[in-house]
């Protein structure tokens, strides 16, 4: 009966077994980061309308602003150089990352 060798494994193999499942978390965090972006344009369309155009006329539309401009207003309330305290208290965890992608989102849409 022949003796079993003991088993070993190319590292390429282990590399290229490693990477696939590295590959499919990280997808799923960028799926999880979208997520969290569409609960929180859900939290601004509860002001601003669901198309940025918003129903109080106290409350600015959105909708079709200039992307610079949407992003300036937000890192102003999150500094507290624009006062309002709702809109500092959404904006105080927003990332540089997300207060782009809201800014672009609403950019975006029509007027």
């Amino acid at each position: 009966m022949p003796v079993p060798r003991r088993f070993e494994m190319d590292p390429m193999r282990i590399s290229t077994s490693l990477l696939f499942p590295m590959l499919l978390f990280i997808a799923g965090a960028g799926r999880a980061q979208a997520g969290d972006l569409s609960d929180v344009l859900a939290q601004c369309a509860a002001c601003h309308g669901a198309d940025g155009i918003a129903k109080s006329a106290d409350v600015p539309h959105l909708a079709g602003q200039h992307e610079l401009y949407l992003l300036n207003q937000i890192k102003a309330f999150k500094t507290g150089r624009r006062a309002h305290k709702e809109m500092r208290y959404m904006s105080r965890q927003m990332s540089e990352a997300e207060m782009r992608d809201i800014a672009r989102h609403y950019a975006a849409m029509p007027r």
